[in-house]
């Protein structure tokens, strides 16, 4: 099992999550940001992942530093749990559609940090999260997991699906990046090191 448990505690957040790549798809989600555990739950669900999220920000403020330190420490957590990286897939990519929004997720846990985001929102919040937090937790999640994150929506209209089709696309392509494959040996790549 292929697990990992950070603690990230400052002055605006104290966050912990528990993160198990090999699981079920199971959740217990408490960031106080009743949309963005929707969009976590899903995370977990889509890439059977199971994940406990515990998450006391300072929500007086706005959730910027809910939303983003929470990316951070799953970031970590991810890179952490996935270990070495021997005989894993390494990349892997998705393409959701959830009513009128297709998005499409690329990434590569290669060890070099990289987002791309080509998505505009319509409004400025789904719930109690700011939609441009979107952007500012994958900008995270992809600094301290050390990956490259491509995220592109190549339709959509309504924030709400084309959000969610992101964290689900997310989700379906980090099981398949992390998944293991009995012809790689060592780790996918001709520098013999990621």
């Amino acid at each position: 099992m292929r697990k990992a448990s950070v603690e990230r505690n400052t002055l605006e957040t104290k966050i912990k999550i528990d993160l198990n790549l090999d699981g079920t798809g199971k959740a217990d989600i408490n960031t106080g940001i009743g949309f963005f555990d929707h969009m976590l739950e899903g995370f977990t669900k889509h890439g059977l992942f199971d994940m406990n999220v515990k998450l006391d920000g300072d929500l007086n403020v706005d959730c910027h530093h809910s939303i983003e330190d929470c990316g951070i420490v799953l970031g970590q957590a991810i890179k952490e749990a996935v270990g070495d990286k021997k005989g894993i897939k390494r990349f892997g990519y998705f393409i959701l559609p959830m009513d009128d929004a297709l998005a499409l997720v690329s990434i590569d846990l290669g060890g070099r940090p990289y987002l791309n985001f080509e998505c505009d929102f319509q409004v400025e919040k789904c719930g109690e999260m700011e939609t441009a937090m979107v952007r500012e937790f994958f900008y995270a999640v992809s600094y301290s997991a050390m990956m490259n994150i491509h995220i592109k929506m190549l339709s959509g209209i309504n924030a709400h699906h084309m959000i969610e089709a992101i964290f689900k696309a997310f989700a379906k392509a980090l099981d398949q990046a992390t998944l293991y494959d009995d012809r790689i040996e060592g780790v996918a790549s001709t520098k013999g090191v990621i």
